[in-house]
């Protein structure tokens, strides 16, 4: 059965295609299946098939990384819906673009506990920057126009919006006349001009990058800037691809094991200039970085949010505006003076602790991360969820290319590999290649079918330490040999991606890491299948410079 032209579902779908939506993430769902039948009519648009919700909604939530658009994800009512909230807080906590529509009960049914029945407003109200129901089917298009536009909009971030499966079929009014052209806001000529008068006196500035939202002209833009002045750039935490590492003032990412060095610089800034990081727990190594005093003083802070300025730190002075207009803004400053000496101790500082370490394993997490940096191209995309395992590749990989980094600043495990089947979709040119702990793994791996059957052949090393590490080692460290809840017994990985019909090769030393590396990328290669490196490491090394022996003894 054909439904007729002009439904709630159609013009929903009408909507997402006007607004350039060419991928949807869903699991399918029998409330709102009406909207599936009317994807059938826009070829245009691809329907990613997933084997969770939480997969479909990280896959959304890195489209929307990428791209800067919309992430788009459906799924079904109540449990669907509540397996995707996951998704749902990592765009959140990463300000992310992205629409979650999720399939509702009948209007006529709600409030008598029906099978699977939500209220999504109070579930989502405090994940999502709106969460709503579409109640009046001819108000569709205007919902959805106004989810693209709040997700766009300020601090960018997900909406959440429930479909009554009744009102899908019911005329769903207007059609959509135009895409939706969000709302950006750049630095007025006072504050830019008082910033340039700032800096000019400045002796020991440093400019911290972060947020969502940046395109690659103006981060070309300000990284040109700050390196012809030699200002040291600092990233923001797990956005280490905004500028290329290899710049000569790059001087590391505030992050989770940030380096001393790197802190101490912050620490004695005299003008501390953030655009679009909102310089959360992490980035300043929980709220230890600065005193509220010494912000006062030092911090210009810029950001698309203006509930975000004077949310912890009190500036010296701050503005909303977007991120790469204000890139583009301050890449005009000329302040007649330049910082060429700190810039090169800053990269100095960066580059001898970006290089490996000594461990005590046949296998050296720092050597295997480094040379992935130098054998894969610059445009390689690294993705990965959370875990000890993602300090190695923090600290030793370097990102030489914008838009190269999927990580979720939210730590959510699970999100590394369903991250890299969505890079895969949109980049089906460019290698992808996904970090993930065992443990961290497990919890999407069954998205290799998803790979599998879209002809996704992305790769993934699988770090298999036999625990949940990161608990691992604050349990060693607080309980000392009273081990509890943190070991893991799993599976052969090679025969786990062999029974999906992908390639799988098992890796127990460094020296062995590169052959393997070679044969997933020839696997993975045209006309190829996803790939998997099972790399077998010790839980001894728990962490760079850190070791199990080491905290017990602590």
């Amino acid at each position: 059965m054909t439904q007729p032209a002009g439904t709630a579902a159609r013009r929903l779908v009408e909507t997402l295609a006007l607004n350039g939506v060419t991928r949807v993430f869903c699991v399918p769902g029998e409330s709102y299946l009406a909207v599936l039948d009317a994807l059938v009519d826009h070829p245009e648009i691809e329907v990613v098939t997933c084997r969770h919700e939480a997969g479909a909604a990280n896959m959304a939530e890195a489209y929307g990384k990428l791209t800067g658009r919309p992430g788009i994800c459906m799924v079904t009512r109540g449990p669907g819906a509540t397996h995707a909230s996951i998704g749902v807080h990592t765009a959140h906590q990463d300000s992310t673009p992205m629409i979650l529509f999720v399939g509702q009960i009948a209007l006529s049914d709600r409030g008598r506990g029906a099978f699977q029945e939500v209220d999504y407003r109070e579930v989502f109200g405090g994940l999502a920057k709106w969460a709503t129901e579409i109640e009046s089917p001819e108000r569709t298009v205007e919902i959805v126009e106004r989810a693209f536009a709040t997700a766009l909009q300020g601090r960018m971030g997900p909406v959440v919006i429930a479909l009554p499966e009744d009102l899908l079929h019911e005329p769903g009014g207007p059609e959509p006349l135009r895409p939706v052209v969000p709302a950006r806001a750049g630095l007025a000529p006072d504050f830019l001009a008082d910033l340039g008068a700032r800096l000019s006196k400045a002796e020991r500035p440093l400019l911290v990058l972060g947020g969502s939202g940046w395109t690659e002209a103006a981060a070309t833009a300000i990284g040109n800037w700050s390196e012809r002045l030699g200002l040291p750039v600092a990233l923001s935490f797990r956005r280490k691809d905004i500028l290329s590492n290899d710049r000569p003032n790059y001087a590391g990412d505030l992050g989770l094991g940030c380096n001393p060095e790197l802190m101490k610089r912050a620490r004695d800034a005299d003008l501390l200039i953030a655009i679009g990081a909102r310089l959360g727990e992490n980035p300043t190594q929980g709220y230890t970085l600065f005193t509220r005093e010494h912000t006062a003083r030092t911090l210009v802070h810029i950001h698309p949010g203006a509930e975000e300025l004077g949310r912890v730190w009190t500036p010296l002075i701050g503005a909303t505006a977007d991120n790469s207009l204000a890139a583009h803004a301050l890449s005009t400053l000329e302040p007649g003076c330049s910082w060429h000496d700190q810039a090169t101790a800053a990269h100095a500082h960066y580059q001898a602790f970006s290089t490996p370490v000594p461990v005590t394993g046949t296998v050296n997490m720092s050597e295997c991360m480094a040379h992935l940096g130098q054998v894969l191209p610059p445009t390689a995309m690294v993705t990965n969820g959370a875990g000890n395992f993602a300090a190695w590749l923090h600290r030793f990989y370097r990102h030489r290319a914008c838009r190269t980094q999927l990580a979720p600043t939210s730590g959510a495990m699970g999100y590394g590999y369903p991250a890299a089947v969505a890079a895969k979709s949109l980049y089906p040119d460019r290698e992808v290649i996904c970090v993930a702990g065992d443990g961290d793994f497990l919890m999407t791996g069954q998205e290799l079918a998803t790979a599998v059957q879209h002809g996704f052949n992305t790769i993934v090393i699988v770090v298999d330490n036999g625990t949940y590490g990161t608990i691992r080692m604050h349990q060693e460290g607080h309980y000392p040999r009273r081990v509890m809840a943190t070991d893991l017994k799993n599976p052969d990985f090679v025969r786990y991606a062999e029974a999906f019909g992908a390639y799988g090769i098992r890796c127990e030393t460094t020296e062995a890491f590169p052959a393997a590396l070679q044969a997933a990328r020839e696997a993975a290669g045209p006309g190829g299948v996803p790939a998997l490196i099972h790399l077998i490491t010790s839980a001894e090394d728990i962490a760079p410079n850190r070791t199990i022996s080491g905290l017990r003894s602590s």
